[in-house]
């Protein structure tokens, strides 16, 4: 196993490759980041794992701000994914405006996205993944931790379909899921048996008696060493998105069951044993101390980017960030059964330093071409910074409150705590392919309906445990339902009934009665038969008629209680 000095001196080395240099323009700065940098790896062991997650159907660079606000509670307060900003680079020994401190960290986001450009992409990945495989012949693992299959216009037309032949085309070798079921159940099992991808999901049940409804683990051979890799799909599916597309499975953490999947394999005669999961960060390392026998877990569903594995006992955690930004690549000495050494680094894909893979290329435009029309389209223009990522409210989740509470006359505006959707920097035209990677989900229809104070007030006490109750078990894994037209005070160190306080109507300054009867506009609701425009429509139309969109920074949430490490400042 390295050592701390070993992880800080490989740190040191990546930070002279990747820092060091002074401001430029985006084409000047992709000569100093080259291709070479990034694959720039000594390798050790047997075996190299290479994972991402969260791509949610990014087929093309994209601009992704990190946080600005993800706040950890209970015994993950202070602790790494709850970092941002100086406090992330201050830990991590990374250099301010660096181009490695510029893909995981929010500060002078605009400045350093002109002057680095775009990351993902997956035929830039392809690039990588192919070199690292020819660099690591009969070594190497390509895993998809999930949410892959939606997120994208030209992914909700093919209802995922286009994601299983770029994945293929990929040479994925195994993938778990989450927003994959929202396509429903027997599309899920169209798609799962008909690709070539192991479809791994060892804690979705059929609910009549209990039966695995797909595979749980898939045996690989790298380097001599026998891996298994055991699928976790997201556990509170059923919960979060429409019960009604997947009636008959049942998801859950099952920590015994996950202990039965790592003893089985162990018992095959499995040396490396590996969890593809899609848990959530801290329900991960929560997992990670509980259950024995886990080397790795892949972690997803919280978008968290962190520049070293966590380690938990035995347990490495790695956790690649979302929207194809980052390759994480992983090197293990495999000895005994036992990893012995291991050696990390999270590539940032920088899309103007890496030549795209001409095959993969081809396959998205190909994906892509009879989308045009849609994906092309101009709504209208960014005339300050859209994102969505952070605990509250960003800017492009305040542009589709505004254009609920606009299209459907209401008062307050309800829009999910998602964390997918890419980022657009002030003079950007706002898209096709834009809205819909905020926007494309199979139940998008906007709803109007009547909701007293007092029942606004429980909707985001529901929804502040979710993401703040200490026990991670209880987390769900997305942020804070943004809100429009609503100013209100959070203290995340209370418990449940006791966080939220000081709601406000925006428009009168009036406080919120909870006697009192609102309107209220929201979309992504998982109650069957909803009805109303659909949300890509509605924000369609408000931003043609804006023709250019400026949403100042929003100032309606006030947060207590909160560790500063996780806040910018």
């Amino acid at each position: 196993m390295l050592s701390r000095r070993d992880i800080l001196q490989a740190s040191a080395a990546a930070a002279v490759i990747m820092g060091g240099m002074p401001r430029l323009g985006a084409a000047a700065a992709a000569q100093k980041i080259t291709q070479a940098d990034l694959l720039r790896f000594q390798p050790l062991g047997q075996v190299t794992l290479l994972h991402f997650t969260d791509i949610h159907a990014q087929l093309v660079p994209l601009h992704f701000r990190e946080p600005s606000v993800n706040i950890g509670v209970g015994e993950a307060l202070g602790l790494p994914p709850h970092l941002v900003g100086r406090h992330l680079l201050q830990k991590y020994g990374i250099k301010a405006s660096s181009p490695e401190a510029h893909a995981l960290a929010y500060p002078d986001f605009v400045q350093l996205a002109q002057d680095y450009g775009r990351l993902g992409g997956v035929a830039h990945m392809a690039t990588l993944v192919k070199a690292i495989r020819a660099e690591r012949p009969g070594n190497t693992l390509l895993l998809d931790g999930g949410d892959t299959w939606q997120g994208s216009y030209t992914s909700l037309a093919t209802k995922g379909a286009d994601m299983v032949q770029v994945m293929e085309a990929l040479g994925v070798d195994a993938m778990t899921a989450h927003w994959e079921f929202t396509y429903g159940a027997d599309r899920v099992k169209e798609l799962a048996e008909g690709m070539k991808i192991p479809f791994l999901c060892g804690n979705v049940k059929d609910t009549g008696f209990g039966d695995p409804v797909f595979e749980a683990t898939k045996f690989f051979e790298r380097g001599g060493v026998k891996i298994a890799v055991i699928g976790q799909a997201f556990p509170y599916t059923p919960i979060a998105n429409p019960r009604y597309m997947i009636p008959d499975w049942s998801f859950g953490i099952d920590e015994e069951k996950v202990q039965e999947h790592v003893d089985a394999a162990r018992a095959k005669g499995a040396d490396l044993v590996v969890l593809l999961s899609h848990n959530g960060f801290d329900v991960d390392r929560k997992l990670a101390a509980r259950v024995a026998g886990i080397d790795v877990i892949l972690t997803g569903h919280t978008h968290d980017a962190i520049p070293e594995p966590v380690i938990v006992g035995r347990t490495l955690l790695v956790a690649p960030g979302s929207h194809g930004k980052f390759l994480a690549r992983l090197d293990l000495d495999v000895k005994d059964r036992k990893v012995a050494g291991w050696r990390f680094r999270l590539i940032p894909v920088f899309a103007d330093a890496v030549a795209p893979d001409p095959a993969m290329a081809r396959l998205i435009d190909g994906i892509r071409a009879p989308h045009r029309g849609v994906i092309d389209k101009v709504y209208g223009t960014a005339d300050s910074l859209l994102y969505r990522r952070g605990n509250f409210n960003g800017t492009f989740d305040d542009l589709i409150c505004q254009a609920l509470i606009d299209g459907r006359d209401a008062e307050i505006a309800l829009s999910p705590g998602f964390r997918w959707g890419a980022t657009l920097l002030p003079g950007q035209p706002i898209t096709g392919d834009a809205l819909y990677s905020q926007t494309a989900i199979t139940y998008p229809n906007v709803y109007r309906t009547q909701m007293t104070g007092e029942y606004l007030r429980t909707v985001l006490e529901d929804v502040a445990d979710n993401l703040f109750n200490p026990d991670p078990y209880y987390q769900q894994g997305g942020d804070m339902v943004r809100v429009g037209g609503l100013a209100y005070t959070i203290d995340v160190g209370k418990p449940i009934g006791q966080r939220i306080s000081n709601m406000t109507l925006l428009r009168s300054g009036q406080a919120v009665d909870p006697a009192k009867t609102y309107t209220v506009a929201g979309w992504a609701s998982i109650n069957e038969g909803t009805e109303g425009p659909p949300v890509y429509d509605l924000v369609g139309k408000y931003i043609t008629a804006q023709k250019t969109v400026k949403i100042p920074e929003n100032r309606s949430v006030t947060v207590r209680g909160a560790d500063p490490s996780g806040i910018a400042g």
